[in-house]
């Protein structure tokens, strides 16, 4: 294990108040276990399973203790797996509410995010790293039927504030989800079945299937009677690595894990019927799905689908190597739409995982756009302008009438804001700063903004053209994704978020140079019934420097022109009627 790891998982950041106190949110609950034998697999490994339980407890632990009252597992996000853990280390396992939402009317109830991290210890040498993190969903559940009004969380610490905003972005991406895959199948950007009466190496999925049944007795419930959400995970789970093991003909290593849905309650006394079969194999993987059906006491020819989950296992040999698998056969029927499914989900997980991991001091910045990453895409892009915006240690500049101009080093990066306020409408605001193809009327370091492709009401790809820094140099040219945000409640931000993304249908021009911007984009906060303060924010690159650093000052004054020219054109807009239409708040 490398130092930086085991310094990153040692590290506690304390948040210390004016008066000297230490600051502890309320809603966090640790966790320490020992494994034992009793925890672990034939190989002496903790079972994931186990791990699973543990954590959906501390999560709930967390969840109750801000709900006060009883809480009950609605999902857990994707987990990757980065270590694998043996009896005798220490599982140390925290957990923490992030942000409470209210749900739509029709469902009435109340969800909750909860963030939990993983690490591990070894007791002997000290050393700790890095397992697994998660963010699970749970329901608030009151005595009566009525709804139960929960408090608002509210963040203290810069880390606390950034979760708390990006809370927003991962519930739009659990909303998006099975429409993306969904879209995804539909297309032709997916693997095409092989041809299995010609391949030498195949395995029928039906030969992986797997059935077991389970009674849920007092031990499995909560006090509530229902059934743990993490014993509902660890059985699932216990059934995939039958299956996979059925496939593969050794003891396979799970990996990932897509999201447990909880569709539904069970209770003690009920029956769980368990279902698992390989669904499709990626020569150095292959994908596990797996159900679970709740069969009720009170009339036991009725069931209820209460989960679904999707597990990704690997196999290592003597050498440590990843193992090669054959192709696996689907049913027909439902058994081809999951062997589609399955490879809709690997290019979303393939793409998500490079987006979130490319570094930003890496080129290039852009990433390529399509259908099956435009929600993580955007999602990377908001959240990414949510971090800048919540960075600490900006150093103010210069001051120029109403503009205030301030950089930030860190890590070997530059950060320039800029800052105003405007008497205008903050919807108006929003509205027509949303609309780029008027930037230039403004921004003078934009020439001409050209929309390439309209994603959907949030997100638009933009071909921009900026004239030379110098007379002798050519125009640049950048292909951006522009990603607007709604406030989800009141007191949040409106958010326009602008990055390099690459696209087929914009390549590279001759006699243009291409540039990138890793992460740029507005803020609007509301001041008053028609004031907003608007705070511009862009990450330096070479393309992008020296339209800022033209002077010996190292700030242009140009900067300060442009933003006074912004607050010109907001002013003489602020009734005009847009052609975007209203703004109304986000759901709830």
């Amino acid at each position: 294990m490398a130092g930086s790891e085991q310094s990153e998982a040692q590290e506690e950041l304390l948040f210390i108040f004016e008066n000297g106190d230490k600051y502890t949110n309320p809603t966090e609950v640790k966790m320490s276990q020992f494994i034992l034998p009793c925890h672990a697999n034939h190989r002496g490994e903790l079972s994931v399973g186990q791990l699973l339980k543990w954590m959906d407890t501390i999560a709930c632990l967390s969840a109750e203790r801000h709900a006060n009252c009883p809480c009950v597992t609605a999902s857990m996000d994707d987990i990757d797996f980065e270590y694998t853990l043996r009896v005798g280390q220490v599982v140390n396992i925290k957990a923490k509410v992030n942000r409470a939402f209210t749900t739509s009317l029709e469902v009435g109830t109340y969800f909750r995010f909860v963030g939990i991290n993983i690490i591990c210890e070894d007791p002997l040498s000290g050393k700790q790293w890095k397992v697994c993190n998660a963010f699970a969903t749970f329901v608030a559940k009151g005595e009566g039927p009525g709804k139960v009004q929960l408090k608002s969380i509210v963040p203290r610490t810069p880390e606390e504030k950034i979760e708390y905003s990006i809370a927003v972005e991962r519930r739009r991406m659990r909303l998006l989800h099975l429409e993306t895959i969904k879209d995804l199948v539909s297309s032709s950007t997916i693997q095409k079945e092989p041809d299995f009466e010609e391949s030498q190496h195949v395995v029928p999925a039906e030969k992986t299937r797997v059935e077991t049944v389970e009674l849920v007795l007092p031990p499995h419930a909560n006090h509530q009677r229902n059934t743990f959400g993490g014993q509902i995970m660890a059985w699932m789970e216990s059934a995939a690595t039958i299956s996979a093991s059925r496939f593969c003909k050794e003891h396979p290593v799970l990996k990932t894990i897509e999201m447990f849905h909880f569709r539904g309650p069970s209770q003690v006394g009920d029956r769980i019927t368990l279902k698992a079969i390989v669904n499709n194999a990626f020569k150095k993987s292959f994908e596990v799905g797996v159900c679970a059906e709740a069969y009720h006491q009170e009339g036991w020819e009725r069931k209820t689908h209460i989960n679904s989950a999707f597990m990704t296992f690997v196999v290592l040999d003597k050498d440590g190597q990843l193992s090669t698998f054959p192709c696996v056969k689907p049913e027909p029927g439902d058994g081809e739409r999951r062997y589609r499914e399955a490879s809709a989900r690997k290019k979303i997980r393939l793409d998500r995982k490079y987006i979130i991991s490319c570094k930003q001091t890496e080129v290039p910045l852009s990433v390529p756009w399509d259908p099956s990453n435009q929600v993580y895409l955007s999602y990377n892009n908001i959240s990414a302008l949510k971090t800048l915006a919540a960075k600490q240690n900006w150093v103010l500049s210069c001051t120029r009438k109403k503009a205030k101009l301030f950089t930030l080093e860190e890590d070997q990066l530059l950060f320039f804001k800029a800052e105003m306020t405007v008497s205008v409408n903050i919807k108006q605001v929003f509205l027509l700063l949303s609309d780029m193809s008027r930037r230039h009327e403004w921004d003078t370091h934009y020439q001409k903004f050209k929309l390439i492709q309209k994603v959907d009401e949030d997100d638009v790809i933009y071909h921009v053209i900026s004239p030379s820094v110098n007379k002798a140099g050519n125009f640049q040219d950048f292909v951006l994704l522009a990603s607007r945000r709604v406030p989800c409640a009141d007191g949040d931000p409106y958010l326009i978020a602008l990055r390099s993304v690459s696209l087929p249908a914009a390549p590279p021009t001759e006699g243009l140079d291409r540039g990138e911007i890793p992460c740029a984009g507005f803020k609007l906060c509301q001041k008053g019934e028609a004031c907003t303060n608007i705070a511009y924010y862009i990450q330096a690159t070479p393309q992008v420097l020296p339209y800022l650093t033209r002077d010996i000052t190292g700030l242009s004054s140009d900067v300060c022109k442009i933003v006074e020219a912004c607050n010109e054109f907001l002013e003489q807009n602020k009734d005009t009627v847009h052609p975007l239409g209203s703004v109304t708040l986000g759901g709830t």
